[in-house]
């Protein structure tokens, strides 16, 4: 909206009139009143109000004319600011360099008062000149520098929304080494160099006023020690804020959060590390991600085997035991109830398919149409993977009898040796379980729909079973199973004969 002044700008603004005018106005004050280079035979008032009167118009129109310039500068952004899009490169740039522009501002505004000033002095009092024209760029320094760290600090959201683009391909501003040297220059060395130069200075003129010349130390002592703490504060928080940021996000991620995200504030080195932390949270959510798909797809037993330890192809020999489930009249479902319907009771079927045989220590292998292979024993092995299965097998029934009788399904349960392992192409594989106690128990799960109880398991899993699970199957008459030779002796729960 026209008119109406961004409150960030409002405070650019501010700070920048408030520390210029102080830094001019501590300057002043130390030359006219406490500077100790003026001879004896110059009149001190009269070289007061010289530079007086020209000091008030110089502060009033410098203040203008950066409240101008500072104004066209947000001008251009302010399309991109008042909008919700993105910044294009060039506005992302022009706003990163707002603190250095507004340092060289500044600046040019100090040196301009150094020329004016040394020109006046010397025309009035020549041996000062020289003294003027270095305190004057030895404040200006100090003013410029702190307008920086002003600027990057109050700049800081704006920062952030151009930087949410993209970094710059080169940092912007000073990095961690300049910041210190830059803070150590303007908050401590150029007072010790006024320091040294204000006593140099009563070395070389007659008869110095030895009030006038401690008066200018400690002043120059005092104003020092005020702008470096003031300096390094500003530095100091600079640099705290985004490191306790990314300290904090660092102890979320530890807790497992990888949504942790820092804001990117700062085009110096300080903002390639947040960039580059936020890199990281999102490699680790995206691997999150991907292990979850992955385990939803093979099993988290099988992702978390596939992931510690080295993927080759080829199986080993695993005691297994297995389960295969399978809906009984899938067709006849389908016929008679919408697709969606039929869709929602698959998956509730298999959720329940899944929830079982988690929890008994199995995996779901592979899904084979409206029927599961079950897998208890790979690929982490099992004290007990036979009874683990037959426990499953009769939790599964139990459960599909209360939460969905409209499903009907036969079980057939299987044990014995089987080759577990990474089957396919190095391109393109799968972890699967290949043997006889796997087909053994596809065939058992068709007998079992001829059966009532839907439920039936092979002699040899009753074998392998522990005691406490066998007791709980009841062995019955053998069958030679299809596509077998070799009679299956057949186990149904109840109590043992």
């Amino acid at each position: 909206m026209r008119g109406r002044r961004d409150p960030i700008e409002r405070r650019l603004s501010r700070a920048g009139g408030i520390s210029n005018l102080s830094g001019a106005f501590d300057l002043f004050l130390f030359g006219a009143l406490l500077g100790p280079v003026a001879p004896k035979d110059i009149d001190r008032g009269e070289l007061i109000v010289a530079n007086a009167l020209l000091f008030v118009p110089y502060m009033v129109l410098t203040l203008a004319l950066g409240e101008y310039w500072g104004r066209r500068r947000f001008q251009k952004l302010r399309p991109w600011l008042e909008s919700d899009r993105g910044p294009t490169p060039e506005e992302r740039d022009a706003a990163l360099r707002l603190p250095l522009a507004q340092a060289l501002m500044s600046a040019g505004f100090w040196v301009g008062a150094a020329i004016v000033f040394t020109i006046l002095n010397v025309v009035i009092a020549p041996s000062t000149a020289a003294a003027v024209t270095v305190l004057t760029l030895l404040g200006g320094t100090t003013t410029a520098t702190m307008n920086y760290f002003l600027a990057e600090r109050i700049l800081r959201p704006i920062t952030a929304r151009a930087l949410s683009a993209g970094l710059p391909e080169r940092p912007v501003g000073p990095g961690v080494r300049g910041r210190v040297a830059i803070v150590w220059a303007s908050a401590t060395g150029v007072p010790l160099l006024g320091i040294a130069l204000t006593a140099g200075t009563g070395l070389f003129v007659n008869d110095p006023d030895p009030r006038l010349l401690a008066g200018g130390i400690v002043f120059l002592a005092v104003l020092g020690g005020m702008a470096s703490l003031v300096a390094t504060t500003i530095s100091a928080h600079s640099f705290a804020e985004p490191l306790a940021a990314i300290r904090r996000a660092l102890e979320r991620v530890g807790e497992g959060d990888y949504e942790a995200e820092v804001p990117v504030d700062s085009p110096s080195e300080l903002g390639l590390v947040e960039a580059g932390f936020n890199r990281m949270a999102a490699g680790l959510r995206e691997r999150e991600r991907v292990q979850d798909l992955f385990g939803r797809h093979v099993g988290r037993d099988v992702a978390r085997a596939a992931i510690e330890r080295e993927i080759e192809l080829g199986g080993e020999v695993r005691d297994v035991g297995a389960l295969f489930v399978d809906v009984i009249g899938s067709t006849a479902l389908a016929s008679q109830l919408p697709p969606q319907r039929v869709v929602g009771l698959l998956n509730d079927f298999f959720e329940l398919v899944v929830a079982v045989t988690e929890s008994h220590g199995g995996i779901v292998n592979k899904f084979e149409g409206d029927g599961a292979v079950c897998v208890f024993g790979a690929p982490v092995e099992r004290d007990d993977p036979a009874g683990s299965a037959l426990a499953a097998a009769r939790e599964m029934r139990a459960r599909l009898l209360d939460e969905l009788p409209q499903v009907d399904a036969a079980i057939g349960v299987s044990a014995g040796e089987a080759v577990a392992g990474n089957v396919g192409a190095k391109e393109r594989f799968e972890y699967t379980v290949i043997g006889d106690p796997v087909n053994e128990a596809a065939r058992l799960s068709e007998v079992a729909k001829q059966r009532p109880e839907r439920l039936v398991a092979s002699d040899a899993a009753i074998a392998r079973a522990d005691p406490r699970e066998a007791a709980r199957w009841a062995l019955g008459e053998a069958t030679v199973l299809r596509g077998r030779d070799a009679p299956t002796r057949i186990a149904t729960v109840g109590a043992p004969s």
